[in-house]
């Protein structure tokens, strides 16, 4: 097999998420920490605002795949409070605090769906690629409005969402590309539905919009997946692994990564740092802002 890079060669696809591509922008060190480095550096404790999240997606997941006669609302709560993830709260009682009030969510947020609505896919996986990458990622909704697709994703935040934030979504322009390819059908509006308030904010993309996104998704990949074959080169990864890591293989244990191989992955610091998974691990994270408790992205309750 020939080598990446000898001249006259076809570049290897990179392959990513648009989670991917989104945390090389955040930071290209917190990047080398999830992608990279084997064995990956060690954690800090879950987040109680995630696990609100993944709780409130996987009980809205569950109700679409109920049977249509039980899709109700009293089934949405039935759903939330079964799956409730406990991960990163302060203690039992807030944990049930927020149960009941997510719980809140879902029975309000479902009351204004038509169960009857079937959805064209549900936590659906779409894929695309083009010269330079092969994307994929998983939509919480796609549903088909006449002749049209429209990718739906469900927000749990306290931050009220703007049209821009859709507009501006990375992400979302993928899925409506990729989600085009995959079922044959036209995907432009992408939408942000935000369950705490039941407001949706959407965004209606032309064909050059989302090639705009495509373009910046290739170039983002460009620049990571040049820092990517330095590192796997130092670490003298197989060539058949670069593209996607191979299960198989592993380096034999941690060894410090030399300076102009770290110079590739610097620390993007600001506000973000003090929320960063791996700030133990990061001197610049650490001095660029205080660390938070676990639980303090839930903000005020009541």
């Amino acid at each position: 097999m020939g080598q990446l890079g000898l001249e006259g060669m076809p570049r290897r696809l990179y392959s990513c998420t648009p989670s991917r591509l989104n945390t090389w922008l955040d930071c290209p060190r917190r990047y080398r920490f999830t992608y990279l480095d084997r064995p990956a550096p060690a954690k800090g404790p879950p987040w109680a605002h995630n696990s609100v999240g993944a709780s409130v997606h996987n009980a809205l997941a569950g109700w679409w795949r109920e049977p249509y006669e039980r899709r109700t609302t009293a089934m949405a709560g039935i759903l939330l409070t079964k799956g409730w993830i406990t991960e990163g709260f302060r203690d039992q009682e807030q944990s049930t605090m927020w149960r009941d009030r997510a719980r809140a969510m879902v029975l309000g947020y479902t009351s204004t769906l038509d169960p009857s609505d079937e959805p064209v896919g549900v936590e659906r996986t779409v894929a695309t690629r083009t010269s330079v990458i092969a994307v994929s990622g998983r939509i919480d909704r796609l549903d088909r409005r006449g002749d049209e697709l429209v990718v739906v994703d469900y927000k749990t935040g306290r931050r009220p969402l703007t049209e821009d934030d859709a507009r501006s979504s990375l992400a979302l322009a993928i899925y409506a590309v990729a989600s085009s390819r995959v079922m044959h059908r036209p995907c432009h509006k992408v939408e942000l539905h935000h369950v705490p308030t039941g407001s949706i904010v959407e965004w209606e993309h032309t064909d050059e919009s989302l090639r705009r996104h495509i373009g910046r998704a290739e170039e983002i990949a460009l620049e990571a997946s040049e820092a990517d074959e330095r590192y796997r080169a130092w670490r003298g990864e197989p060539v058949s692994a670069r593209a996607s890591r191979s299960s198989s293989w592993a380096p034999a244990g941690p060894a410090p990564v030399p300076p102009e191989i770290d110079a590739g992955f610097p620390p993007r610091t600001g506000p973000i740092c003090s929320w960063c998974d791996y700030r133990r691990h990061c001197p610049e994270g650490q001095a660029a802002g205080t660390p938070h408790q676990p639980w303090d992205g839930l903000g005020d309750p009541a």
